[in-house]
């Protein structure tokens, strides 16, 4: 570690400065009074702590980066130089034929080998490639801290997303945290928490009502949501709620027949609308619920058409403002993610809702769409069962899911 020296006209001033510059957990090397403060001369206190060394971090990766390089290399020369060997054997026997079932062999089992120092290529290539890219992208990832960046990588988060929260995490973090791996998990753990926003689920005071509308591709699974909030609501919370249905999916016939048999097994009101001018009697009908929750068609992102068809009904006069939650698949990855909020963005968008948690280990994605365009998650599910498997979205259940060390 490398020293540096603070002063001020008081020890509280020079410590003020470390901790400005350094942060709360700096590590102080030695403190002391240079000259005592007079009735017409100020006085001047040193503190001497350790920082970082970038220098010494820079060479340390540099080396393990050449040593595995070299070793791969190794490693990679040896296979070259016992393939050559033999085949150079097969080529001194001009006097056997090819064809003969002895050399058949020989050549087959060169040709494997050759095989096998190709995918060794590869593999050297592609780790190289890995290990250096931090370094070209102006970010050293100090051998502490490796561990946490590969396993957040793994976890499907975007790299650029990765990149910027490590270095924020390089830059902030106290240098006596940065000894113990558990510690720099703690640490990067509530980090990514803290960047998370939730969208807490609250109860209704008394005379509030509630609309809640889900939007999203097809095949997300916004009808089993739905029908897991409202048994949620109806009977599974402290505070039981009246609840009713509206579907705007009439083009398939099998979501509104979904719809009608969990409602008819609850017992809850449920209406099937086609336009807007229905739209306002059916939620009119429903007015006596406390929480009314509206089913929609599922659609392209690019289907522009759907989309708008959707957005006329929330231009309608309404009792009560209408809450619009994106259902999104967890196994979905970034780029699509980012590509069908955007789409569906021309919606005043309230929450994000993530579905199928349990059908993919590497949850990244979700973070990394979070923290691009900073809207609330409000709920997860995590299976098929209704209405077991839905639960409070929070920042602790996927971070700490996504940072798992997963193989």
């Amino acid at each position: 570690m490398a020293l540096k020296t603070f002063t001020g006209e008081t020890m509280q001033e020079a410590m003020a400065k470390v901790k400005a510059e350094v942060g709360d957990e700096a590590l102080i090397v030695s403190n002391r009074e240079i000259k005592k403060r007079t009735l017409t001369t100020p006085g001047l206190y040193e503190v001497v702590v350790e920082v970082e060394d970038n220098n010494r971090y820079q060479k340390k990766t540099k080396r393990i980066i050449d040593e595995l390089e070299s070793n791969k290399k190794d490693e990679v020369l040896l296979k070259i130089s016992e393939a050559a060997k033999k085949i150079n054997n097969l080529s001194n026997n001009n006097d056997k034929k090819l064809n003969n079932g002895a050399n058949i062999v020989e050549i087959k089992e060169v040709q494997k080998e050759m095989q096998e120092i190709a995918n060794t290529m590869k593999l050297l290539q592609s780790t190289i490639w890995d290990l250096n890219s931090c370094q070209r992208d102006n970010l050293v990832i100090p051998p502490e801290f490796s561990e946490i960046y590969a396993i957040a990588k793994n976890s499907g988060m975007h790299k650029a997303h990765l990149d910027e929260i490590m270095t924020l995490t390089l830059k902030h973090m106290p240098l006596k945290m940065r000894s113990n791996p558990i510690t720099i998990k703690r640490y990067f753990n509530t980090l990514l928490r803290r960047i998370i926003p939730i969208r807490q689920e609250r109860e209704l005071g008394a005379g509030v009502k509630k609309i809640m509308m889900f939007v999203g591709p097809t095949g997300v699974g916004k009808t089993t949501t739905i029908a897991k909030l409202a048994a949620r609501y109806a009977f599974q919370k402290h505070k039981k709620y009246k609840v009713g249905i509206i579907t705007l999916d009439t083009y398939r016939i099998g979501a509104v027949e979904q719809l009608m048999t969990y409602a008819r097994m609850m017992k809850l009101s449920i209406e099937a609308v086609v336009d807007p001018g229905d739209f306002v009697e059916a939620l009119n009908r429903l007015r006596n619920n406390d929480i009314i929750l509206i089913d929609t068609v599922g659609s392209s992102q690019h289907d522009k058409e759907k989309v708008d068809k959707i957005n006329s009904f929330l231009s309608v006069n309404t009792f009560a403002s209408i809450d619009v939650n994106l259902v999104l698949s967890a196994t979905t990855k970034f780029e699509d993610l980012k590509d069908i909020y955007e789409n569906f963005s021309i919606l005043p968008l309230d929450t994000l809702v993530f579905t199928k948690l349990d059908e993919t280990k590497r949850i990244g994605n979700i973070f990394s769409l979070v923290y691009d365009v900073k809207k609330p998650i409000s709920y997860f599910s995590i299976g098929q069962e209704v209405p077991d498997d839905l639960i409070v979205a929070s920042n602790e259940y996927l971070v700490d899911n996504m940072l798992k060390d997963i193989k």
